[in-house]
């Protein structure tokens, strides 16, 4: 029998990310558009829950169809450098990122994405572990 890695154990993730500034992020400028930011925070967190619920809610169970439409919001949507890999922030440890989102990333199980926006300082995020 062999037993399964304490989440502890895990000393790595690869996460991919959807990000949505806000007027309140530390740097309102979108990598995306390279255009200020606008957006209020509610309606940044309004758009995610949004996205989540009409496009990707609706995928789990198929990880697939998941992965490449959160990839392809990702490409078109997310105000993270990042757009242009689809929202790969690549592997990274623990104290690489900030808090909320460090531990969102290592609470999710490979193939899981989270099940609401998580707020940073950078703005609010969907995530989706794939390492």
């Amino acid at each position: 029998k062999i037993a399964s890695a304490n989440m502890s154990d895990i000393q790595t993730v690869r996460v991919f990310h959807i990000l949505c500034k806000s007027t309140a992020s530390r740097n309102p400028i979108s990598r995306r558009t390279n255009k200020q930011i606008t957006m209020a925070p509610e309606e940044a967190e309004a758009e995610l829950r949004k996205i989540l619920a009409d496009q990707l809610l609706p995928l789990q169970g198929d990880g697939n169809a998941l992965f490449e439409k959160f990839r392809e919001i990702a490409s078109m949507r997310s105000d993270c450098g990042s757009f242009q890999a689809g929202g790969d922030l690549g592997q990274f440890g623990r104290g690489q990122m900030q808090a909320p989102f460090e531990e969102a990333s290592f609470a999710l199980g490979v193939g899981e994405m989270t099940q609401e926006p998580v707020l940073t300082d950078s703005g609010w995020h969907l995530l989706m572990r794939i390492e």
